[in-house]
């Protein structure tokens, strides 16, 4: 039997509750699903790419056929020395599907053996994103809920009590 594994990329710095729902969604599609940080050039990350990596590997231990990486460099050469076909991005409003319906046809046009499929995240999570939960973290807001523990913790770390 061959095994279809979805690559799900992102810069999840940090990663939240949204992101793994969108993970164990696509779970139930995909029978393995390997979560790719990456690093924005745009943005200038809290986190390090490595403890980026320890908190998604510690926030998705409990989840079978889960594997977490990193890249460099363009997404469809990540995806295709992964063996993977497929491209998971999650959806939380519209605005959010613009974007990512532009990058998935230029992704399309690049390599069209390559398909990006949406998951939209469960409604409580739409208003969710990394940025807000920095946002909070750094006023020393309450980010219970919206973070897996070990990101709490880390965001404690990073801006104190």
């Amino acid at each position: 039997m061959v095994m279809r594994a979805a690559v799900y990329p992102g810069s999840f710095d940090p990663v939240t509750n949204g992101h793994l729902d969108v993970i164990e969604r696509a779970l139930k599609i995909f029978d393995k699903i390997i979560v790719a940080v990456g690093d924005n050039p745009g943005k200038k990350p809290l986190f390090s790419t490595q403890e980026r990596i320890e908190m998604l590997k510690e926030s998705t231990k409990g989840m079978k056929n889960v594997e977490v990486d990193s890249f460099l460099g363009l997404l469809l050469d990540y995806v295709k020395k992964k063996n993977s076909k497929v491209i998971i991005r999650g959806l939380r409003a519209v605005s959010d599907f613009d974007f990512e319906f532009q990058r998935a046809l230029l992704n399309r046009v690049a390599d069209g053996d390559i398909e990006t499929v949406f998951i939209m995240t469960k409604e409580n999570y739409v208003y969710l994103n990394s940025s807000i939960v920095k946002e909070i973290a750094m006023f020393h807001g309450r980010v219970n809920g919206l973070v897996p523990k070990i990101v709490e913790e880390k965001l404690r770390e990073k801006f104190g009590e």
